[in-house]
Order: structure tokens, then sequence, then C-alpha cells
């Protein structure tokens, strides 16, 4: 009513999804007192409410202005002074019921509209249940708690973003830490590119590389056949005329093979063994028996007749340290013994000689427990650590992952897991019975656009498209979203949109955001820090949040640039010493 406390004028003009309000020259002050509580009239990202019987339709003010947005220039002097009010309509509370998004009454010219108080945005966000998890308070409020549907959060993907310093690391933080105490069976994988969150979770089981107590494998009889043959000699699948990467696949097949009763978790069916069968075997037996025929002499000079049964070893070498074996020298006048005649592997054998040698690799080619088929653990050992282990949070630190293989890393990673779900889909203790959420940071150095970077887009992408129908939901934490794939982008569900001042990021996340709102997210250059817009599926209205501060807190800050600085450093000439053999050894 006109006499409320709470109104503010009438409706003059109604579009498809925005009304024009003109603020009632009857109003005692610009910044009424309600309640002990005061509220200011016009300011952008508020709400305000048109009530029409017993439904009451919300909005958010978009604009203000002293004329309306389609005044005559005949009669412009004749209203100003008057104050008006763009609102975008968010949504709708019929009765008792719950407050829905979307609009099925609209409003009229002359319809009221009030101040939104205290006591109606605690209608709007409901209480604390079960489906829920607090994200933060309503930045109009200190008292209002804002929640989330978990549901809708996990498994219809999320997307943090915002520029650095503006709070994404500890707004990741306050969700993980809500999900881990609301949730006893929750399960969560954060791949962290620079092992910042060790810190922030003391409880983590954290996977480091070259760490003493969990070190981080990933074994490379993992990767399918294409990912193996990229990674160790170049090759693509257009290469599969060449007899050298047919004889290359036959030769990882018929190892794997070998092993199919071998297997910790059980021996598998030979018929169905495959390049691409996640079987362990030992890479450096590959690298050998190419060495071997590449340097072999025989007693015969025909291809054919050059076997093992004619060659001519002086000694077996030893292919776990990388020995190759020894031959008679050939002879250099067309008589016995013959230089070898199979040089298919010339240039593999050189290429997976490398691969092997760098020590920046070993996580993968000598991953400890994991190493070949006879090691004393399998795979079923490898996902019981990373999603079976009692702390329900993995930290997958891959600060010491080669940047070149990142991509590949986290492909492998990624896809593991997802497979786990799959096919496990319908067991008790896994997949759609107790589904998992895969967070990955700093998502725009992979997930990016340059198809350099396919491996792990490729199998996010697929978590994206697929994965809530096997129980497997993905958070994406970015910096630049502008950066990220338009596929990932495209499927997540819920935005929590922190300061961001780059207007291509701010094109991309109003382009992306499910709800037509593009008020809330022109506020975002704007916004302090730890503070965020959030829109999507998960929450109940588009709403501008404050996140608690979180501590412990990811160790993502800058260097103490000034304290640094004004300490005075004596020159010593060994000082670097350490340095160039970090760098030479490529060891953190």
């Amino acid at each position: 009513m006109k006499s409320d406390i709470t109104y503010l004028g009438k409706i003059i003009r109604v579009d498809s999804n925005t009304i024009e309000v003109e603020i009632s020259d009857e109003i005692p002050s610009s910044a009424p007192i309600i309640n002990g509580r005061l509220y200011k009239i016009g300011q952008i990202g508020t709400f305000v409410k048109i009530p029409i019987g017993n439904i009451s339709i919300y909005g958010i003010v978009s604009a203000v202005s002293n004329t309306p947005s389609n005044a005559d220039e005949n009669n412009i002097k004749q209203i100003i002074g008057s104050r008006f009010l763009t609102v975008q309509l968010v949504g709708e509370k019929i009765g008792n019921n719950d407050f829905e998004k979307g609009i099925g009454t609209y409003p009229t010219i002359n319809d009221e509209v009030h101040l939104v108080t205290e006591k109606d945005l605690f209608e709007i966000y409901g209480k604390k249940d079960e489906n829920s998890i607090e994200i933060g308070k309503h930045s109009s409020s200190e008292n209002l708690s804002v929640y989330v549907d978990i549901h809708k959060l996990i498994l219809r993907h999320c997307a943090i973003v915002g520029s650095t310093g503006s709070g994404k690391s500890n707004t990741t933080v306050s969700i993980l830490k809500a999900i881990l105490t609301d949730y006893k069976g929750s399960r969560i994988i954060l791949v962290d590119p620079h092992g910042e969150y060790a810190s922030a979770f003391p409880s983590a089981k954290v996977f480091k590389i070259n760490d003493s107590e969990n070190p981080l494998y990933i074994p490379f009889w993992l990767m399918n056949f294409d990912e193996l043959a990229y990674f160790l000699v170049g090759a693509t699948p257009r290469d599969d005329t060449r007899p050298d990467y047919r004889q290359f696949r036959e030769m990882i097949v018929n190892y794997k093979k070998e092993n199919h009763n071998k297997l910790k978790s059980g021996k598998v069916d030979i018929n169905l063994i495959t390049a691409d069968s996640p079987i362990p075997f030992n890479i450096r037996k590959v690298w050998y028996e190419m060495n071997w025929w590449l340097n072999a002499t025989f007693s015969e000079s025909a291809k054919d007749k050059q076997t093992k049964d004619t060659a001519k070893e002086t000694s077996s070498g030893d292919y776990n340290n990388l020995i190759p074996a020894e031959f008679e020298p050939y002879s250099m006048g067309g008589t016995s013994p013959y230089k070898s005649k199979h040089q298919d592997f010339y240039s593999y054998e050189k290429k997976i000689l490398s691969r092997l040698k760098d020590s920046r690799f070993d996580f993968m080619f000598n991953p400890g427990d994991y190493k070949d088929e006879n090691s004393t653990k399998d795979l079923h050992d490898l996902l019981n650590d990373w999603i079976g282990n009692k702390e329900r949070l993995t930290i997958l630190d891959l600060s010491g992952v080669p940047f070149e293989i990142l991509d590949i890393t986290i492909g492998l990673i990624t896809r593991f897991v997802y497979d786990s779900m799959f096919w496990g889909r319908f067991e008790d203790y896994t997949g759609k019975n107790r589904p998992i959420l895969l967070a990955y940071e700093e998502a725009h150095t992979y997930l990016n656009k340059n198809e350099n970077n396919s491996y792990s887009k490729k199998a996010v992408e697929r978590i994206f498209k697929e994965g809530r129908k096997f129980g497997v939901g993905a958070m994406v934490i970015s910096q630049r979203p502008s950066e990220i794939s338009d596929t990932i982008l495209a499927q997540v569900g819920t935005l929590i949109a922190l300061r961001l001042t780059n207007s291509s990021d701010q094109s991309i996340v109003k382009a992306s955001a499910s709800d037509n709102l593009n008020i809330l997210i022109d506020l975002l250059p704007s916004l302090r820090i730890g503070e965020a817009v959030i829109v999507g599926e998960a929450i109940k209205i588009p709403s501008r949040v404050r996140i608690p501060l979180n501590n412990p807190r990811p160790a993502s800050e800058d260097p103490k640039l000034v304290e640094c600085w004004k300490k005075e450093y004596q020159q010593n000439k060994d000082y670097y010493r350490n340095v160039v053999t970090k760098i030479r050894e490529k060891k953190l």
C-alpha cells in the first residue's frame, strides 16, 4: 500500500523482462529506516517487490535516472527532478510457496513497487537444508546467508572466475570446506598446477612429485596408444600407414597380452586386449628390443634370416638400467657378421631413450609401485588412493610437472577418473551412487582454445557434456574466462564471478551467464575483494555475495617485495650453484 513505509512508487512502463518505476515524491527520505535498518533507495543491484494479490514479483534495479527512458524533449522540463528506476524482473513468489525464477504473471502500468526488506530477502533465500551449503553473506545484509543447491552446483558444473587478487582461491576454499563439512560421503579431486592449496587444507591427502610420503605417480601404461605414441616419439594417427608406427603398435599389444594373467586386479580375457587397454608393461623392454634389432649383427645377410638364433650377441645388457646388448662388430668386407637390416625403429629408439633418461618424467616412466607387470600395485590401488581415501579431498599437486606435458597429464587424470565412474556407475560405492567433484585450478592454461591442448580439453569437455549422468561434476577456476574452451563455458550451470577488469573477460561472462541479468555482470569491475556475483541454476536468485575469508589460506599471495628489497644482501659468487644444479637436473 502507498501508506506502507516500503512504498517506492508506481510502474510507468513494462517490457518483456524490465519495468520502469517512477519514485513517489511523497517519500520522506532517500534512505528510510525500516525496523531499525537503513535502506538506500535506487542503489544499483538492489531488489524491489511488486505485490499483486497473493503474488510478489521481484526485480533488480539496473539503472537510475532523473528522466524516464522514453521522455519527450518537449516535456522533459516538466518532469525534471523526479526519479526513475529501470528494474529487471527475476522471479516471483506465490502465496506461501517458495520463490521461483521466471515470471508467470507480469505487472501492469500503475502497479505499486516496494522496497525489499531483510524479511523479504529471508523469504527468498530460505533456510539452509540438506540440499544446500552456505556460500557467503548477501552484500546488502551481513545477517543474510546465501545458499546454493549443492546438487546443481556440482552435477550441473560451475565456474569461479575473477582477476588476479579478486579472491578466487579463497572462494574455492570456502566452497570445498563447506562441502567437506556438511557431506561426510563427499569426494573431491583438486587439480592444482601451482601447488597452492595444500596449506589451506592441512587434512587433505596431497600427492606431489618427489614427495617422500605421498609421491604423485601417473603410470605411462595408463595412456592409450595415441597418447603414448605422441608423447614418446611424436607420432600421430596420421602415421598409421608407416611400417614403424604399425610395428610399434603391434609391439605394445604383444607386451600387454603377455601380462594379461599377472594383473593384481585380476586377469582379463586376452582376446579383448588392445593397444589402448590400461595393462602394465615395461617400457624399458620396448626400448631394449628396438635397440637390439637396430644394433645386432648376424651370421646371415638376408633380412628374413636375421633372427635371434643367428645373432652374434656378446653381452645381453640390462634393460632396467638402459644398458643395451653388445654384439660382435659387423664386417666391412661383406662377410659374417653382417650388419642388421632391421632399421625400422631408428628414430623411435633414440626418442624413447631420451624420454626414459629425462628425470622430469620419472613420475610416469618410473612410477614406483606401478612401474610394470611385476610391481606390487595396480590401478585399483591408485583409485583407492585418489578417490577412496578417508580424507575425501585429494589434491594433485602438479607444480613439478613439466609444462610441455601438463596437458597430457591432466588429460590422463581426468580420463582415468571419468572411466572409473562410467564403468562403476551402478556400484554401491562409486559412480551414480557416490558422485565426485573434479576441480581445475588455473583452467585457462590447459583448457583453452589452443588446439595444442587437445588431450586435457577433450577429457574435461567430456565431463561437462556427459559427466552428470555418471556422477561426475566439474569446477573450473580461472582468471581469464575469455581463453577457456567455448564448449566448457556453454555447459557451466552456475557462474561465480569475482572482480573482472578485462572487457573481453566481462563479455564472455555476460554471454555465459544463464540468467539474463546483465546489470549484475556490469558490476564486475567494481566488486570488492572477496565479493562475487553468483548466477545460474544453483542459486535461487542471482545475487551479489560476500565470501568469508578463510584461514589457513592458499599459498597464492604475492612475494613481499618491499620487505625483500629492503634487505641488504652480501655478494657471493656461490649463491646460484644450487639453482643451476636444479636447472640441470630439472628437479624442484
